[in-house]
């Protein structure tokens, strides 16, 4: 009894304390501490960042870390603020503009769909810098922008003593958020910091506060409410770890795990390539389910990245080809984000164990031949009667030499035709509108 009365007590102050800096604890979800490694119990933001990971909102790294304490970049907080939008899958319709940002990029395709909306900006040198810190003022002057229109009271801005460091342009901005209730003042709950770079903690707070009050956003920035109407199946492989394929009114999710099969579009040679590379590969066939949605006409193509490529080694040790899949390219130009990966033993390609087998017998044949040669000359030349014997000896031994040889000597680059298919296994899910 006395436990739980200590409990009520001490959510009472965790609630009271996250209204005093105006962190908003409606976000009803379940606790995924033991999940987040670096995210304490009592840490300030804890609330939301469970929320926004929960929600797909923001992510984890590979380490099952969130780093709450470092900054966000524009890049990351454009492909955030779209989830939040339910705009993350929208059609990219735009061409890029920014000097300093390629296909090949991980917020590329959010950013174009950021373009289409008008939802962040860039520089006025041609420039996005996705890879920038996002300061506060600039979230706050995103919030204000999609939010609806309102004159706000700028006297609201009195109550921080940096109230001044806010230019004079924007104090409309800080005042319209503060009223909606969409903005963060930690760790001073006095201050502002407009002039600081926005934390992943930070962030997750505004995104959160945001999401739950999507009613004050604009329309047009505003993505409909997505409906699941069934699932179905990709069978492609039977040693895929999933087959799900989610059909809803907006758009078709292959999900995490499913195998898809595409074609070099041109012959590769991996001694001609080197990481950060783009490779183009392509649907040899149209993609249905089992059950008859099209997901991908044919056409389509998936353009891959080298990330690295490990040389042929000695004592026979193939070359391997590092590659993540990035790119859905529809052949009407829509274009979608994908994650992929070769689905081999060891993720990479690289020549099979046929070839191998074919370089060694190559070797081995080629060094019995000279040695059968060698063999039956050095018999012959002394004594022509034991020219057989020469050949049964040079034989073996040259065999020998060549199989040796072989086996010690560097593998094999890595070299594809143009068709060659291979096995792509998807490492998050790949969503596909429907027209």
């Amino acid at each position: 009894m006395r436990s739980t009365i200590m409990k009520k007590i001490l959510a009472t102050c965790l609630v009271a304390s996250m209204l005093g800096l105006n962190i908003s604890p409606v976000f009803a979800v379940q606790s995924q501490c033991a999940a987040i490694k670096d995210v304490s119990n009592d840490y300030w933001a804890k609330t939301a960042i469970e929320y926004v990971t929960s929600e797909g909102i923001l992510s984890l790294d590979a380490c099952s870390n969130f780093n709450p304490e470092s900054a966000i970049t524009r890049g990351e907080f454009v492909s955030a603020l779209l989830k939040v939008l339910r705009n993350d899958n929208l059609d990219i319709t735009t061409a890029n503009k920014y000097s300093d940002l390629s296909v090949s990029d991980a917020c590329y395709n959010d950013v174009m769909r950021s373009d289409r909306l008008g939802l962040v900006y860039g520089y006025p040198d041609g420039t996005f810098k996705p890879n920038q810190a996002l300061l506060r003022s600039e979230c706050v002057s995103v919030i204000s922008h999609i939010t609806n229109d309102v004159s706000a009271d700028t006297s609201v801005l009195n109550k921080f003593s940096d109230r001044y460091d806010i230019p004079s342009w924007s104090e409309n901005e800080y005042a319209k958020t503060i009223n909606y209730g969409i903005y963060v003042n930690h760790p001073d709950a006095n201050k502002l910091e407009p002039n600081r770079p926005l934390t992943k903690a930070e962030c997750a707070i505004i995104l959160a506060q945001l999401k739950n009050k999507l009613s004050c956003v604009k329309p047009q920035y505003v993505g409909e409410v997505e409906t699941v109407l069934g699932t179905e199946h990709l069978s492609i492989c039977k040693d895929a770890p999933n087959n799900i394929v989610k059909i809803t009114n907006l758009r078709k999710v292959v999900t995490k795990g499913n195998v898809i099969i595409v074609a070099f579009d041109e012959k590769f040679a991996s001694k001609c390539h080197k990481a950060g590379d783009v490779v183009n590969f392509v649907l040899p066939e149209a993609l249905y389910t089992d059950e008859g949605s099209l997901l991908l006409p044919q056409g389509t193509k998936i353009i891959a990245e080298i990330t690295r490529i490990v040389p042929p080694k000695k004592f026979n040790k193939n070359a391997r080809v590092h590659l993540v899949y990035k790119t859905i390219a529809l052949p009407d130009g829509r274009c979608y984000s994908m994650c992929g990966k070769p689905f081999t033993k060891d993720c990479t390609l690289k020549e099979g164990p046929w070839m191998t087998f074919w370089k060694l017998f190559g070797s081995t044949v080629t060094m019995g031949i000279v040695g059968a040669g060698a063999g039956t000359g050095f018999a012959f030349i002394p004594n022509p009667a034991k020219l057989g014997v020469g050949f049964a000896i040079g034989i073996p031994v040259g065999c020998s030499v060549g199989l040796i040889t072989g086996l010690l000597t560097p593998g094999l680059h890595y070299k594809a035709k143009k068709g060659e298919q291979v096995m792509v296994l998807l490492l998050d899910d790949a969503s596909i509108n429907n027209k």
